[in-house]
């Protein structure tokens, strides 16, 4: 989907915390965090025109001066001066100069045969604030900003969305923490011989001074900005280069790595996307094996930028990104590391938690409609992380920007020291060989640690044992395991419920391109009575680059509604790739998918909850606002507003007090009302049908209940909080307010209900709790029957405006109505503001309210808070003015309901209810494992303590890989990425009573083994000595001298 032009995308985020320490090693630290922040622009007449294909300059001046012939254009062509400009490339950037046809100009481009799109040209700016630790752990905690006169503080020019304040706190100073490259095992790989040698990594950031004494291999350093300077003027890159690959000191994975750094920031931290573009081309030129990007934010919608990551690991880059300091909120992943060919890192502490700071899952892209992909891929170390500072000595950081180099330069370790193989590593298997790996955090879903925490020397031992296959992530369903299949485990499946869905990621180690052998089959297991579920499946239908999805949707068949218990069964598929070089048959691989779930009879009706998924919007693509107009400093509404994100509290409490919750992801003419007692619409921005109004209608007097939850909406509100972008010299204006008030005004008139346009806040209490309403909306119709509740708020909108802000008395926030269409009608709930719901604002929670309501809704029996609470009947004329859309607003760019039309807008053509095709059974008469994990990790795991590594493979010295004590043959590990691969017939437990006879057995034996020999032969001190010398040897040669701190000379 193509950026688009109208709209200003700013993302505010941290995207590492950074503890400067000076003086390495001497116990003296002076801890900082440097918080990052990110904006993307759009600039003005700038596009970027991508080809078909790679052209020289000449070429594709002439296809660009076709295209355009027959236009009133004044055009140019920008040049790019860089090292990529004397080669051919697939894009140009093209100026179109006070072009009043620009639409038309742009549709001539488009529509030539050798164009492959235009989009508008981006400029990334990244500003750096310099503030002290808080004392507590280094995720969390407050902060003050500090002075620090050698740095640059840049701060965008915006006339609202700018963070104000600061906030003080003491700290405690840490001891400096071990070298990563110790706690990671890297120096067992080292006296290998094993050190990075022979493999190129290529680090995108704020590049590297020449000379830097950290540093034996900088192969090459580049410019891409237009600043005449290779050196990095803000210490970031420098970080992240020696997290990689740096001798000295502050120690990095993989010192004997050729380093290609790319400086793609200006010291005034502004980047395009045209000169990412380049950069990218030009490490598909130099050949580079790996490449880090320690950037990203939630734009997965800037195509050029996506085309090129898919190209980048389409010529056997392997792609390594941070998933984003976003956390500990969920739906906050970052691109590129969201994508699937990329490796995403999260961020774990020196005590194996998952650090607050390292977003979480799930990715968003398949919203509404469908559901995220899990997301990141793996966890390491993130926080307190030592490593090289600008020009000389190491400081500390902190965020998934280090994790993620971290994992670089484990990838770089592990590729050298697997080239003897390189012909099979790629993106995917390398991905496979992380993921299986990892080891699993216990008490952690998946969403926040992926596969797990990356093992350097089972990963080592696992490529030197792979072959070429398919895997998938996750590799099995289990909808019965929590906490790692949160949230699939917290809700179990019933007949009339709307199906699951599980998002599966296929990876095609067999070659960058694939596809699914006719269809994946569903094999239902008769002992688990696999048969009561129905499954649906979806697939790409090309695997490229190196994957592809799998989705999965799961439902109770009607045979099943009173039935309970556990069903089993498994997906199997098979992936064909192109024959590799040299060969004439195709390579295939098969894979199963294990499904688990648990099955209970159909809740009764006051039981079960229906989520508005579809009317919900958020960024990328358009410009939409936060709900909490305080958060200046992120002001971009992008986590999903889905129950498994930003709701995800509000949906665990509801789930806690009983209630069943499904999710709707198609227009509201698309579910059975009978089915449930509630239809929650929160902090909805989409426009409605009007075939679904007619519904609702019909449904509330069959006996349904809505609750609307809405937030604020000002047209000169909005107008103010526009963003005035010194690149473009143009104002943006956001596409709806904090939920879309003219549309739920047309869903709620029905009823003789409407909300207003003031844009409150304040502090009350209510029923004994303490509430805090966060710009929020106000009730300005109602039905005089209904019960309405009043409180004090202060205009916030007023102090938006630059007036005072007032205090607004007995200010209607909440209404309650029953229904008098007939005596089984449904009950109707408006409330102001959803902040109380979202943990994006959450302050405090209103989790007690929603409860009371939902009894209202399903029962019809009103709380005393309510009744005690309420206040006089609400009277407005019937003219009194309801709010009205904003003029010039682009809300019908990214509707699913409205569009443009000969200069107007018009409703689209109401979309057919999606309909599922269950897959036809293919029944087995067997038995499954009770524990998926277990019964893979079984086939996986490799020894705990000190490992005998494979020296010849290693060394690339003899014929075959030799299979060392716990390490699988290249035939098992197919079994291993894909636990139901082994699914046994029955299970045989051993007797506890032949278990413990046998150790006894044992011991005895050794015990007069051992008796015997001190007789025969006795042990002298100096013979003592030998042996201990002998054993000592043998495990610095296993293990390495962790301790020592230095790299082995290669």
């Amino acid at each position: 989907m193509k950026a688009l032009s109208g709209v200003i995308w700013i993302l505010t985020f941290s995207i590492c915390l950074v503890n400067l320490a000076k003086g390495c090693g001497n116990g003296t630290t002076v801890n900082q965090v440097i918080k990052m922040e990110f904006s993307s622009d759009i600039v003005k007449d700038e596009y970027i025109v991508a080809f078909k294909k790679y052209y020289k300059a000449s070429a594709r001046k002439n296809f660009i001066s076709a295209a355009l012939r027959d236009t009133t254009s004044d055009w140019e062509i920008l040049p790019r001066n860089n090292p990529a400009s004397d080669f051919p490339s697939d894009f140009d950037v093209l100026l179109l100069k006070n072009d009043p046809s620009k639409q038309k100009s742009i549709k001539s481009l488009e529509s030539h045969p050798n164009v492959k799109s235009v989009t508008p040209q981006r400029t990334v700016t990244r500003t750096l604030h310099y503030i002290d630790e808080d004392s507590g752990d280094e995720d969390n905690g407050e902060t003050a900003e500090e002075e620090a006169d050698e740095t640059p503080h840049y701060v965008r020019s915006n006339q609202f969305w700018q963070a104000t304040g600061r906030l003080s706190s003491r700290r405690l100073l840490r001891a400096v923490p071990r070298q990563i490259t110790s706690i990671l095992q890297a120096d067992a790989l080292w006296n290998l011989g094993i050190t990075g040698a022979g493999v190129k990594v290529a680090v995108f950031d704020t590049g590297l001074a020449k000379g830097h004494p950290h540093f034996r291999k900088v192969k090459e350093r580049t410019n891409w900005t237009h600043e005449k300077s290779f050196d990095d003027g803000l210490g970031h890159g420098t970080f992240v280069a020696g997290l990689i690959a740096s001798s000295s000191e502050c120690l990095g994975l993989a010192p004997d790595a050729e380093l290609h750094i790319f400086r793609v920031f200006t010291n005034n931290q502004v980047s395009y996307t045209s000169w990412f573009l380049d950069a990218f081309n030009y490490a598909i030129l130099r050949k580079v094996t790996v490449l880090n990007l320690s950037i990203g934010g939630p734009d997965f919608m800037d195509q050029p930028f996506v085309d090129k990551v898919w190209e980048l690991t389409a010529n056997k880059i392997i792609m390594v990104s941070a998933i984003g300091n976003d956390g500990p909120l969920y739906g906050t992943l970052n691109n590129p590391a969201d994508q699937m060919d990329v490796i995403g890192v999260g961020g774990i502490n020196f005590e194996d938690q998952i650090a607050k700071f390292s977003s979480r899952g799930m990715t968003t892209w398949e919203l509404p409609g469908g559901y995220g992909r899990l997301k990141p891929d793996i966890v390491t170390y993130g926080s307190a992380v030592r490593g090289s500072s600008v020009k000389k000595g190491c400081r500390t950081l902190s965020g998934t920007s280090v994790a993620s180099p971290v994992v670089a330069g484990a990838v770089a370790l592990l590729y050298s020291g697997a080239l003897h193989r390189a012909s099979i590593i790629n993106p995917a298997s390398m991905k496979q060989a992380l993921m299986a790996s990892a080891r699993r955090l216990p008490g952690v879903n998946m969403f926040e640690q992926g596969h797990g925490k990356l093992d350097l020397l089972r990963a080592h031992n696992i490529l030197h044992t792979y072959k070429p296959q398919v895997s998938l992530s996750p590799s099995y369903i289990d909808l019965t395991e929590c906490q790692y299949m949160w949230p699939y485990c917290t809700q179990p499946l019933f007949r009339g419920g709307m199906p699951i869905a599980v998002n599966v990621t296929v990876l095609n180690g067999l070659g960058v391109s694939g596809h699914i052998v006719g269809k994946p089959k569903w094999h239902p297991y008769t002992k688990q009575q696999g048969h009561r579920l129905d499954v649906a499946i979806q697939y790409s239908p090309v695997l490229w680059p190196w994957s592809g999805y799998l989705a999965v949707w799961l439902a109770v068949n009607e045979n099943s509604a009173n039935w309970s218990g556990i069903v089993q069964g498994h997906i199997s598929l098979t992936v064909e790739s192109p024959p590799e070089e040299g060969n004439f048959e195709p390579r295939q691989s098969s894979v199963r998918l294990a499904i688990k779930a648990r099955i209970v009879p159909t809740p009764p009706k006051q039981k079960r909850i229906l989520w508005d998924q579809y009317h919900n919007l958020r960024y990328p693509p358009g410009y939409f606002p936060r709900d909490n107009l305080r958060m200046k400093n992120d002001p971009l509404d992008w986590n999903g507003d889905h129950i498994h994100t930003n709701f995800k509290d509000m949906y665990q409490h509801v789930r806690n007090a009983g209630y069943y919750v499904d999710v709707l992801g198609a227009p509201l003419t698309c579910f059975d009302q009978s089915q449930y007692s509630t239809l929650l619409i929160v902090d909805s921005e989409e426009e409605f049908f009007p075939e679904e109004l007619a519904k609702l209608r019909s449904d509330v007097e069959a006996g349904l209940s809505v609750v609307i939850v809405a937030d604020w909406y000002n047209s000169s509100v909005m107008k103010k909080v526009k963003f005035y972008d010194e690149n473009t010299r143009q104002w943006w204006l956001p596409d709806t307010g904090g939920s879309n008030i003219p549309a739920l005004n047309e869903l709620l008139s029905s009823w003789g209900m409407a909300l207003g346009d003031m844009v409150l806040e304040g502090d009350f209490s209510l029923g004994g709790h303490d509430m805090h309403y966060a710009s929020g909306t106000s009730l300005i119709h109602f039905p005089e029957s209904g019960t309405v509740i009043y409180k004090d708020l202060k205009d916030h909108g007023a102090e938006i405006m630059g007036s005072k802000s007032e205090v607004v008395k007995d200010v209607p926030i909440l209404g309650l109505y029953q229904s008098t269409s007939n005596k089984n009608s449904g009950r109707i709930v408006v409330y102001g503001d959803s902040n109380c719901l979202d943990n994006s604002h959450l302050q405090k929670d209103c989790f007690w309210m929603l409860d009371a309501i939902l009894e209202f809704t399903s029962t019809g029996h009103m709380a005393s808070v309510f009744k005690s609470n309420a206040g006089k009947a609400l009277v407005k004329p019937s003219d009194f003015p309801l709010p009205q859309r904003m003029e010039a607003n682009h809300l019908y760019r990214y509707s699913k309901v409205i569009e443009s039309h000969m200069g107007g807008i018009r409703t689209r053509p109401l979309p057919q209810c999606p309909h599922l095709v269950w897959a036809p059974p293919n029944p087995l008469n067997k038995s499954a494992p009770t524990n998926l994990y277990k019964s893979q990790k079984l086939l996986s795991v490799l020894p705990k303590g000190p490992m005998e590594l494979d020296l010849r493979a290693a060394m690339g010295n003899g014929g075959g890989p030799k299979h060392s004590v716990g390490v699988l043959p290249p035939a098992d590990w197919n079994n291993a990425a894909n636990p139901i691969m082994d699914v046994q017939d029955t299970e045989i437990s051993p007797s506890p009573v032949a278990i413990l006879s046998l150790l006894t057995i044992v011991c005895v034996v050794c015990f007069f083994c051992l008796r015997r020999r001190s007789f025969i032969t006795p042990v002298t001190a100096s013979r003592r000595s030998r042996r201990k010398q002998q054993r000592l040897r043998k495990l610095v040669m296993a293990l390495g001298n962790s301790s020592s701190g230095k790299v082995p000379a290669v």
